[in-house]
């Protein structure tokens, strides 16, 4: 039986592993009224957050420096790592990550702020660390837009990774930020095939018109590049060449790559999803997955968790590799400016 929620990635709504509470069916019918409700709507919680800035030390991104607007993110990818974060604020990482959607109203003034701040060293900054930037809500709430708006004024670079068309209804701001080399952007395509895009990502756009995203950031002179991320054994592994070629068709310059890797709860989540959207083959991709990761699913082990490890992660570095090399001959992807940065933004020049 299909138990999931039209337009949603998760079927179910795992537990939540900080709660003390936990629900047990001891009845049929608690089950008609406790199972997620067939299409759920969305709802945004907005907040006043206290910090903005995220720095992650991990040995396999350095020193990152991350803004995500929104906490949750309504394209409901089913793989998605940033599902288990939604925890922390008491939601579960299932349904509830897709449709519970946590908007940091004053992003702009907190990002103003830490400019402000004379301990502020000017340094890139990548908007949807965590989750995207351009999800749906961002058509009404307009943080991103008010974000990259602040880093032109301040000459801060920065970089942003997106699936969502949005992102050129900003290319006035992207323009002016490329023109002194203050943007990258890349654009995140998972598989060319529409049916697995629509079950993997299911509030996304199709890949045909993230191509065009990429053909239309490229003609405005802004850097870009892909994500073939993540990448997942025995659904989309053999595609890597294709939508590598489809990106460098399109302007592309370079193109990275992640082994999914299912870690928390996005384990149970996926597992049902499969069995659910490909039960002929669940058994053998979950498998596959495993072997990526020394037997496990899950993987926490700096150096590895990315790319994986065993035959199977091998082989899809190559081809990566490969497919690089072929069609992203001599392009190069130009280093940020921080050079540019002004302390106070544009004010300071009257």
């Amino acid at each position: 039986m299909d138990n999931g929620s039209k337009g949603r990635g998760a079927g179910i709504n795992t537990r939540n592993r900080f709660s003390k509470l936990e629900t047990e069916y001891i009845s049929e019918e608690w089950q008609q009224w406790e199972e997620p409700v067939p299409n759920p709507k969305t709802r945004f919680i907005e907040e006043e957050s206290r910090t903005l800035l995220s720095v992650s030390d991990s040995p396999d991104l350095g020193h990152y420096y991350s803004v995500n607007p929104y906490r949750g993110c309504e394209h409901g990818c089913v793989y998605c790592y940033a599902r288990n974060s939604h925890e922390y604020w008491g939601f579960s990482a299932g349904l509830d990550f897709e449709t519970k959607i946590i908007v940091k109203k004053n992003a702009p003034q907190l990002l103003e702020k830490l400019f402000d701040s004379k301990n502020w060293q000017p340094k890139s900054i990548h908007l949807s660390g965590n989750t995207d930037c351009y999800q749906p809500g961002e058509k009404t709430y307009r943080l991103t837009r008010q974000l990259l708006e602040i880093c032109l004024r301040y000459r801060n670079p920065v970089s942003v990774l997106t699936k969502n068309a949005l992102i050129l209804r900003d290319i006035d701001v992207l323009e002016k930020l490329a023109a002194l080399n203050l943007v990258h952007a890349a654009i995140s395509i998972t598989s060319l095939n529409e049916d697995l895009r629509a079950a993997l990502e299911p509030r996304t756009v199709t890949a045909k018109r993230r191509l065009q995203i990429v053909k239309s950031l490229h003609e405005a002179g802004i850097p870009v590049g892909v994500m073939t991320a993540p990448i997942i054994p025995g659904l989309n592994d053999h595609e890597i060449p294709s939508m590598i070629q489809a990106a460098a068709e399109n302007g592309a310059v370079w193109s990275a790559y992640t082994v999914v890797r299912l870690n928390g709860a996005v384990g149970a989540i996926f597992e049902e999803w499969i069995n659910r959207h490909f039960p002929d083959r669940a058994a053998k991709v979950l498998s596959q997955i495993a072997a990526c990761h020394g037997g496990s699913v899950n993987d926490s082990r700096f150096g590895l968790r990315m790319t994986g490890e065993g035959p199977y992660a091998e082989n899809i570095k190559q081809l990566h590799k490969l497919a690089c090399r072929k069609y992203f001959k001599d392009r190069t992807l130009p280093d940020l400016d921080t050079s540019l940065f002004i302390k106070g933004g544009q004010m300071k020049l009257f």
